[in-house]
């Protein structure tokens, strides 16, 4: 990849709108208001939102062009034809299941294959992709090699999973247990990190000699194809497009949320080569999500969602995607925050043991750092890590905590520019000057699912 000052923005800006920081009193106020919990703070009160690369992309001209063509027809509409073509095209899936988000998609999938009892194998599962294997009875197992939970540890493929691990696990539980292993590409629990097409192959060799499905959370599928590229041995001189038809070539199936590499502000899908499995499927889908061919979604949503697939394997686009994220890193890294490294595809998280090395996960440490970069420049963030992914164990009560504790700078596609990934450096270096002095926080209300999204805290 160029260095980031090799090369312009490969788009020029038709539309702006306009962002203003709060006053550092509003800001207090707005927090307070919120239950110390960033999801609850109204959009306008935020001045940079990092909170999620997911819907939050500004589309092209060509997709809002798309939207004057969409057919709303209950069933049978032309843009999802589009869609389904697009997707064999590019993924070599024939059948597809549009759904209104990733979730959508993920509820069909453990819905369908997901019960009591189960173990479902994976590099590292996301919140809402956990959240749906527990609903169903089932138990999440991350297998993400050991550099992968190693922040400061440079490895061009940290999103791998642990194949003996994962044969150990077979081994263990037998196929009977395990309806499928779930292979996020690039993998968002540890930094975006990429996936070799070595490891893919390999899990799926491993996966089809004992008769297990593979599927790819594939939300992020072109970054991950692009860092392949990258850096795995010959291909170099491969398209995105044919190392993107050779990833998908080793499963069984994926689910997506569209709202990430699909350059859209809603939609997903559910996508197999097989029959059975997708009229299973469908059926759920017709209870949840809407018809088979609409899926949740108005046609002018499939529409944009066919044309973004295809944008988004552009390889000037995804060289200045990438090349943004570490630029943020590299800001970071020389203002002394302790990030994962190397940067991912679609954010840089913060190493919050490393950064408040004196606050125990059970204070939410990273809690309180978002919390404080709001207060300090108006940046909201994510927290990645025990109010995330921590539970209480159902037999012994005790807290279960996740080995990372991040913040996540999640950066919408085609929206800030590198000016801002300046606002926000310099906003945690202003943090880091006072960390000492930064408490935890205290829960004071979760749901049983998901907490984070809904959870309120108070300051220590």
């Amino acid at each position: 990849m160029r260095a980031r000052s090799e090369y312009a923005e490969p788009y020029r800006i038709k539309v702006v709108e306009p962002i203003r920081l709060p006053s550092r009193a509003r800001r207090e106020e707005v927090l307070r208001e919120a239950g110390y919990n960033v999801f609850n703070i109204p959009s306008q009160e935020v001045y940079i939102d990092l909170l999620t690369d997911s819907g939050t992309s500004a589309m092209s001209d060509n997709q809002w062009a798309g939207l004057m063509m969409g057919d709303e027809a209950y069933a049978g509409s032309r843009n999802f034809f589009h869609l389904q073509e697009t997707v064999r095209e590019l993924f070599g899936f024939r059948y597809v299941l549009p759904t209104h988000q990733g979730r959508g998609a993920e509820n069909i999938l453990t819905t369908t294959l997901v019960k009591p009892g189960d173990r479902v194998l994976g590099n590292m599962h996301f919140d809402t992709t956990e959240g749906h294997i527990r609903l169903k009875g089932g138990e999440p197992v991350n297998l993400v090699i050991r550099e992968g939970y190693e922040t400061a540890t440079r490895h061009p493929f940290k999103g791998n999973i642990d194949t003996e691990r994962l044969l150990g696990e077979i081994r263990r539980y037998g196929r009977e247990r395990i309806p499928f292993i779930n292979i996020t590409v690039t993998c968002n629990s540890n930094g975006g990190q990429p996936v070799s097409m070595a490891n893919i192959r390999e899990v799926s060799r491993i996966a089809r000699e004992h008769g297990i499905r593979v599927f790819f959370d594939a939300a992020r599928f072109a970054e991950n194809a692009y860092f392949i590229k990258e850096r795995e041995e010959g291909y170099a001189h491969k398209t995105i497009a044919e190392i993107s038809r050779e990833m998908f070539s080793y499963a069984d199936g994926c689910t997506m949320s569209a709202k990430k590499d699909a350059l859209v502000n809603i939609g997903g899908l559910f996508a197999t080569n097989d029959e059975d499995l997708y009229r299973k499927a469908g059926q759920w889908g017709i209870v949840y999500e809407g018809f088979l061919t609409y899926g949740g979604l108005a046609g002018r949503d499939l529409e944009a969602m066919a044309r973004g697939l295809r944008e988004v394997i552009d390889e000037t686009y995804l060289e200045d995607r990438i090349g943004q994220v570490a630029y943020l890193g590299s800001r970071l890294i020389e203002e002394g925050i302790p990030i994962i490294e190397p940067t991912g595809g679609h954010g840089v998280y913060v190493d919050v043991k490393r950064f408040l090395p004196h606050l125990p996960q059970s204070v939410f440490p990273a809690q309180a750092v978002i919390c404080e970069l709001y207060l300090e420049a108006g940046v909201r963030a994510v927290e990645l890590g025990a109010a995330a992914f921590g539970r209480t164990d159902e037999k012994t009560g005790e807290q279960i905590f996740p080995k990372l504790e991040l913040v996540r700078l999640a950066i919408p596609r085609r929206v800030y520019t590198d000016r801002h990934m300046d606002v926000v450096a310099r906003a945690l270096a202003a943090v880091a000057k006072r960390k000492d002095r930064i408490r935890g926080m205290k829960l004071v209300y979760e749901a049983p699912v998901l907490r984070h999204f809904t959870a309120r805290f108070e300051p220590l």
